[in-house]
């Protein structure tokens, strides 16, 4: 396959991955601003999905509404759903012969759904949680229309180590910032509701309440979105994935590179999977997120380098 190709596949899973999180995320914080009792902030959404500092976020922390404009219809932040889903597409134009028609299309629909003016406007005068599932709803489609028309080759296995990569950043962001948070107002660690928009911001709330009995408990949660091999959005599950996929890549042409990169997989692999809540608090939390994130942005590096041809 030509790199190129590969990378169109690759980043073309990732924005559509980055889109996902960044919707449900603006749909729980949204309900969120409007029921919590404690004072709300924009600014760990803003931060983890749009990469502004504290002074860019203040002018847009306390509108709801010019926040949800911002990330996802804002033109001039290029992190927003419609700037990333436009360049989804571009790399889907750019594959278009080795994608399905029923792909294209389904793409072809998410875009034009978000850059429709209407929307814009709905999310200003309408309820903006039906908006906002409107858009998840086109997420699910594409993924579901990926999965059932997709030939199982090397096209679909960069989609897939692309999809994971992003996922795996997106929770050691939240989990990162959400925990982060705690020191500067420790009240939030017995906050019940704090966890809980956590979790249903990573889709993780009613598999807690099946795994544990006892409560929200901010050490339940880090094993859960770190360590549970059973949850899509953990850590753990996604760099299993980004294995997996990798795996099917190997060739004959490719033994050097594809070696190095496979001990790097395995090595981040056996990191997460030795690992446990205790030695996680004993090493630092922020320290251990902050170094699984380097390595997660090593692998997209190494990626770029060796199957991309510095894309």
């Amino acid at each position: 396959m030509l790199s190129r190709v590969a990378a169109s596949f690759y980043w073309l899973s990732r924005y559509i991955e980055r889109s996902d999180g960044m919707l449900r995320m603006l749909k729980i914080n949204y309900a969120s601003s409007q029921d919590t009792v404690q004072e709300f902030t924009w600014e760990p959404v803003i931060r983890i999905f749009a990469g502004l500092e504290d002074d860019a976020s203040t002018r847009l922390d306390n509108d709801s509404r010019a926040v949800l404009k911002y990330m996802v219809t804002g033109k001039t932040n290029s992190n927003s759903v419609l700037n990333i889903i436009t360049l989804a597409r571009e790399n889907a134009r750019g594959v278009q012969e080795h994608i399905t028609k029923d792909l294209w299309q389904c793409l072809n629909e998410y875009y034009h759904t978000v850059k429709d003016t209407r929307l814009e406007k709905a999310l200003q005068r309408e309820d903006p949680i039906g908006i906002l599932d409107v858009l998840i709803k086109q997420v699910m489609l594409y993924y579901g229309t990926v999965e059932i028309t997709m030939e199982r080759g090397e096209g679909r296995s960069f989609m897939n180590i692309g999809k994971y990569l992003e996922r795996a950043i997106q929770s050691v962001d939240i989990l990162d910032t959400k925990f982060g948070s705690i020191d500067d107002n420790p009240d939030l660690l017995t906050d019940t509701t704090y966890w809980k928009h956590l979790l249903l911001s990573l889709g993780g709330y009613e598999l807690y309440l099946k795994t544990y009995r006892e409560g929200f408990e901010a050490e339940n949660i880090l094993e859960q979105v770190v360590l549970n091999n059973d949850f899509p959005r953990s850590v753990i599950y996604s760099v299993n994935n980004i294995h997996r996929y990798f795996e099917r890549l190997k060739n004959d042409s490719n033994v050097d590179d594809f070696r190095e990169m496979s001990f790097q997989i395995g090595r981040l692999q056996s990191r997460i999977k030795y690992s446990s809540v205790k030695s996680i608090r004993e090493e630092g939390l922020h320290t251990f997120l902050t170094q699984i994130r380097s390595e997660l942005y090593g692998i997209g590096n190494k990626l770029n380098e060796y199957y991309f041809a510095h894309s």
